[in-house]
């Protein structure tokens, strides 16, 4: 395997991200054979859900991925330059201060609005330029997208104007992490009506946990993204993608405290027995949700537990609130040797994501977009042969 750093000094650093990409690599092709016979895009706004898009996008592309999705322009700009010859499309649309950028860019905006599509259409014909796009319809989520009717509107008077040139209609599931909610059925539906009127455009609905619903909601085009990176994309049975993220924080003190002494601000957990307390080089600052304190703040009056580490074979519990930049395990039961390790996992193949992100009262995709700039970041890959 190789390994490439970035991001703090490994000597100085309080804590240490390993990014298999590999692992993501395998997610990908996984999640294009569930897809088939439609194509499998990848997600990567957020700097690839916090991994890094210079090392992501690169991992996806020798997968064999050629179609992205971002948010933002400044998105598509930084997946273009690692990946010149793809198609990028821009989910949030255009606007005003936006549409020049995207345009010189050779990225693809996902219309959402008769308004954008009137920008985008008055932009690029005043140039000369492409009128390549996406249009999104809204199917019962209410975030993005033309309502239905106005879709099929547009569509009649498109085809007759040729105000803009389509390349895929799309909506996005609001439920597909709960295989039987009865939106997902009627989201389908309302699409199913626009892809019959677009029958020669590609159609996208499809998100991770939709690929997971298979069949009918698959479409021309998927678009997984917290499946790629991980995480668990529907609420029930048991997540088949491989972990691509371990987060380990470093010891940087052991300590003896007696029973009956308190942990952290507040004095908000009383220790039960004579402990051994591991301080930890990451708090909050890091990303690492001050929600997830095991006592303390508000969450805890709901749940039952904060969060656990992972040492030496032994899960670990945090004491008290965790802090700007320090958090306190409890390492009673860990044998002295696996401390001279000098690092609690806190994210990884003993504390699963969305355990860790659950602890917090929080998703596995709000931790992973979260993860500070203050971590070792190591990127794991095998040599290419």
């Amino acid at each position: 395997m190789t390994l490439v750093q970035r991001g703090s000094d490994p000597r100085l650093a309080g804590g240490r991200l390993t990014i298999d990409l590999d692992a993501l690599a395998a997610n990908w092709r996984d999640l294009a054979e569930r897809s088939k016979p439609a194509r499998c895009a990848a997600v990567v706004k957020a700097n690839a859900y916090g991994l890094g898009v210079e090392q992501v996008v690169p991992a996806l592309l020798a997968a064999g991925c050629d179609t992205f999705f971002v948010a933002l322009p400044q998105e598509g700009v930084a997946a273009r330059k690692i990946a010149p010859k793809a198609e990028i499309f821009v989910l949030n649309g255009v606007h005003e201060q936006s549409v020049a950028t995207i345009a010189e860019a050779g990225l693809i905006p996902v219309l959402n609005s008769l308004e954008q599509i009137e920008l985008w259409a008055g932009h690029c014909s005043s140039r000369g330029l492409n009128v390549a796009c996406a249009l999104g319809v809204d199917t019962g989520m209410n975030r993005l997208g033309l309502a239905v009717a106005d879709m099929l509107a547009f569509r009649t008077r498109n085809v007759s104007e040729h105000v803009v040139s389509p390349l895929l209609v799309m909506s996005h599931l609001a439920c597909a992490d709960q295989p039987d909610h009865p939106l997902n059925r009627l989201q389908l539906e309302s699409f199913q009506r626009v892809t019959e009127a677009f029958d020669d455009v590609e159609s996208s609905l499809a998100n991770s946990a939709g690929i997971l619903l298979g069949g009918k909601y698959l479409f021309g085009v998927t678009r997984p993204g917290i499946a790629l990176y991980g995480g668990a994309a529907t609420l029930e049975g048991a997540n088949p993608m491989r972990p691509v993220v371990t987060l380990e924080a470093r010891i940087i003190q052991l300590r003896e405290a007696r029973k009956g002494e308190t942990v952290s601000y507040g004095a908000a957990e009383t220790l039960e027995r004579a402990t051994k307390i591991a301080v930890v080089a990451v708090g909050y600052a890091d990303g690492y949700p001050r929600s997830g304190s095991s006592a303390g703040v508000p969450l805890r009056k709901v749940a039952s537990a904060g969060q656990r580490g992972w040492i030496g074979g032994v899960t670990v519990p945090l004491l008290g609130r965790i802090t700007m930049d320090l958090s306190m395990f409890d390492v009673t039961d860990v044998a002295d040797d696996a401390l001279e390790s000098g690092w609690i996992e806190l994210i990884g193949p003993n504390i699963p994501l969305d355990e860790a992100a659950g602890s917090a009262g929080t998703i596995g995709y709000e931790l992973l977009t979260g993860l500070g700039p203050r971590y070792e970041r190591r990127y794991i890959q095998a040599p290419e042969s």
